[in-house]
């Protein structure tokens, strides 16, 4: 059966955010090459055109697949995309790619009546190749790739165990410690460099914070990718993730049931790469069994949520390994990558850094050294980075299937997939110039907490950010959206600045 999907143009949710938030968020900017519109049809016009009347290449599919390569559209794939709406107008009919089939939207207003349509049980497109493994290996789906009612059950404890604004107020100290470590282990690279700066490519320094902190807050432990030397086994799961990341983009569009058959070695690496990151989850479950043995009283500090969830004794162990794991997978590269598009901008806006710079350290002082109040009074930081979000989303789309058929610019869609499609590019009408220009725009009210502020405020506290003049940066997608060369940036300490 073919699958459908719906499209849109939506402000990035990195995976991560994307299990902790009930709802979707929506977001647009600009583009300049954006022309107008050409296929606009009133919601309220009494027929509604059939489904094959959606404007768009997918008749020819053969041709298109021939120009989808020629185009590398696999690492184009969002500029595509927005090609695509430039020609078509708001809405087309996707041409087949591998065994994907949809239609893609871009227009808020759109997107606000598919996801009405979505249902109880929102059901997105899964990750074919993470499914496969669990299937294989006779795995639980975790809450990223539960669907229907389990998911819902699973979803509800999550919630307030996992996601609520109490609970959160537990990862500030273990993200802090982490902070502070990355911060150090940054001084001591400018100082080995003998020039009072370090200049370099950051993105395997973030990603090893990221796995640091994520380490930290789900698994209760610290893995030691802060220091020179790093643990044996620490490296192992670290070579496990880059793998499965790696291994996983060939399978969007290949069925994994067809090169598992093959035998090929794209799914074999998948399978021994899963099986470290899951044998690593078993080696800190075994550790928590043993803690919680030896403690006679509650522990100190939050111990993480892998902990916190296995003493809470609402989900089976095989559910919380899932879980866990999922969150893991989806919140590493994620930030990582939102943090260097950030670090980017700001080298990119210096004034508007010396702006965030300013109200951090106003915010500490005064907060009387309280972190969360510190965060509270951050504002301006928590705008620059759903800015950066907006302008350099990690995920390439958002998937929906909708429930029941819907009418979206005068044409009937039927029940299928909802796959919303992010670039950071957006109509001019709704976002006409980036808001890195105008950072008060930012002041919408929001008491969400992201790990980013944390980290964000760590850098802006300590170090300018500067990269190459003349050197722009683009996206490319790998499963998720990358830069598309390496950004250089140099960090210079604040104290050697005057």
């Amino acid at each position: 059966m073919a699958r459908w999907s719906v499209r849109r143009c939506s402000v990035t949710l990195s995976w991560i955010e994307d299990l902790t938030a009930l709802g979707v968020r929506h977001s647009s900017s600009s583009s300049s090459s954006m022309p107008m519109v050409r296929h606009t049809y009133s919601e309220s016009s009494s027929i509604a055109r059939p489904f094959n009347q959606i404007p768009g290449l997918w008749k020819n599919s053969v041709a298109n697949l021939y120009n989808f390569w020629k185009l590398d559209g696999f690492r184009n794939l969002h500029r595509i995309m927005l090609q695509n709406f430039n020609t078509f107008g708001p809405i087309y009919r996707q041409e087949k790619i591998g065994y994907y089939e949809s239609v893609n939207i871009i227009n808020p207003e759109d997107a606000a009546i598919l996801f009405k349509a979505e249902g109880h049980y929102p059901k997105r497109l899964k990750v074919e190749a993470w499914t496969a493994y669990r299937d294989y290996r006779n795995r639980k789906y975790g809450v990223l790739l539960k669907e229907g009612e389990d998911w819902r059950s699973n979803r509800v404890i999550l919630n307030k165990e996992v996601i609520s604004l109490k609970v959160l107020e537990n990862f500030v100290p273990l993200l802090d410690e982490v902070g502070q470590d990355f911060v150090t282990r940054v001084h001591k690279k400018i100082n080995r460099s003998g020039q009072n700066k370090w200049t370099t490519d950051l993105s395997q320094e973030l990603f090893k914070y990221a796995l640091e902190s994520v380490s930290s807050v789900l698994y209760g432990e610290r893995l030691g990718l802060m220091l020179d030397y790093i643990d044996p086994d620490a490296q192992h799961f670290i070579d496990c993730i880059t793998r499965m990341f790696k291994t996983t983009s060939p399978m969007l569009y290949i069925p994994p049931s067809l090169l598992k058959l093959m035998g090929a070695k794209v799914w074999r690496d998948h399978v021994e790469a899963w099986d470290g990151i899951f044998n690593h989850a078993d080696g800190c479950i075994q550790n928590i069994y043993r803690q919680l043995r030896q403690e006679t009283s509650s522990p100190k500090k939050y111990p993480g949520v892998l902990a916190s969830l296995l003493m809470l004794d609402k989900l089976s162990i095989e559910d919380i390994k899932a879980s866990v794991t999922e969150l893991m997978a989806g919140g590493v590269d994620t930030t990582s990558i939102t943090l260097l598009w950030t670090l980017y901008e700001l080298a990119r806006h210096p004034n508007l850094q010396e702006e965030l710079r300013g109200e951090v350290a106003a915010a500490r002082a005064e907060s009387g050294g309280d972190l969360m109040e510190m965060l509270r009074r951050i504002p301006r930081v928590k705008g620059a980075l759903k800015e950066t979000l907006r302008l350099h989303p990690v995920a390439v789309s958002l998937q929906r299937y909708i429930a029941e058929d819907i009418i979206i610019q005068n044409y009937h869609i039927p029940a299928g997939v909802v796959r919303p499609v992010c670039d950071g590019k957006r109509p001019k009408s709704v976002f006409p110039n980036s808001l890195l220009q105008k950072p008060r725009l930012w002041l919408w009210p929001s008491s969400v907490f992201r790990a980013e502020d944390s980290r964000g405020r760590d850098m802006l506290e300590n170090f300018r950010v500067e990269k190459q003049r003349h050197v722009e940066v683009k996206s490319t997608f790998e499963l998720i959206l990358l830069p598309d060369k390496p950004i250089i940036l140099t960090l210079k300490p604040l104290q050697a600045s005057g």
